[in-house]
């Protein structure tokens, strides 16, 4: 049995919760993932996991064995990076998770730049507002927007700021016309988001000279995808709030129109997260570093 495998797919059945996503992750037949953490448990002569036909669970010994894989397998990576930063670029599959509107809008278009860089970096980049489970879909890293990061399990590097406008189209402001306080939207037709998660409805934020206003605004259609809401206010369904680097050329060309332009919106953190139990690799590295000066580069991003 190659040991250093096993403990390998050990900390990979932990983090997946089971042995068929880890085998998905490492491309190993389900059989061999099996085999190898029978092995595991028989040389050390103690049950590392707790397997019913749903579900697989760490034993306590398994749970003290899991941290010190964790460490080990850092160490043995960090030493590989060091000798492999100095010959060769990164390199391997990447795979990456962004919102839609960012992905389409600013990554996709610059990734050219860090493909030219890094050409033997393989990039799958999922591109959804859902927020998806790092550890069970195999995800290298993910960019995602909020005040509060609810998965304590992960890494979060700041890299830009979003932030937001309250607009409508000018039908809509010819037909219903342009409140002009926050309370106002009361009277008005607004289009919600939704998390895709949770289904949460998101409040809408204002601020003024010091004062900040929270509502909670019901309305008549709610979306959970930043294109879908974009065409929702475009359509003149109602009042939006969206992120200013997705209005700015719908503005320029009277598409949509700003309201309430003396009330601003709290500024977005943006994220890079990744697991902290997982070694971030030079190919993740150098992801993080380019997206973070993409970003600085923005001007409505900084």
């Amino acid at each position: 049995m190659n040991k250093f495998q096993a403990m390998e797919v050990f900390v990979q059945v932990v983090d997946c919760g089971g042995f068929t996503r880890a085998a998905e992750n490492m491309k190993l037949p389900k059989a061999t993932v099996s085999t190898l953490i029978q092995g595991l448990e028989t040389s050390l002569s103690v049950k590392l996991l707790n397997r019913t036909t749903r579900h697989v669970s760490v034993t306590a010994e398994g749970a003290a064995y899991y941290e010190r894989c964790m460490r080990i397998l850092a160490d043995v990576r960090d030493a590989e990076d060091c000798l492999v930063q100095t010959r060769v670029s990164p390199s391997g599959r990447l795979r990456i998770d962004a919102p839609t509107g960012l992905a389409i809008e600013l990554i996709i278009p610059a990734l050219p730049d860090f493909m030219a860089l890094y050409p033997d970096i393989q990039v799958e980049l999922g591109c959804s507002d859902r927020q998806v489970d790092l550890m069970e879909e195999g995800v290298d890293c993910a960019i995602r927007g909020g005040r509060k990061l609810s998965d304590s399990s992960l890494i979060a590097r700041r890299v830009g700021t979003m932030h937001y406008l309250t607009c409508a189209s000018p039908d809509y402001l010819q037909r219903h016309g342009r409140p002009q306080h926050p309370n106002d939207l009361a009277q008005h037709r607004c289009v919600n988001y939704f998390s895709a998660r949770t289904g949460k409805v998101f409040d809408w934020y204002f601020k003024r000279d010091g004062e900040k206003i929270q509502v909670a605004l019901s309305s008549h259609i709610a979306l959970s995808d930043s294109y879908a809401y974009t065409a929702a206010g475009l359509a003149g369904l109602g009042i939006v709030q969206m992120a200013d680097f997705l209005l700015a050329p719908m503005l320029q060309d009277g598409r949509i129109q700003s309201i309430l332009e003396d009330w601003t919106n709290e500024p977005l953190p943006i994220h890079v997260v990744y697991p902290q139990n997982r070694h971030l690799s030079a190919k993740v590295r150098v992801f993080v570093d380019w997206v973070a000066q993409l970003f600085a580069n923005h001007a409505t991003l900084r």
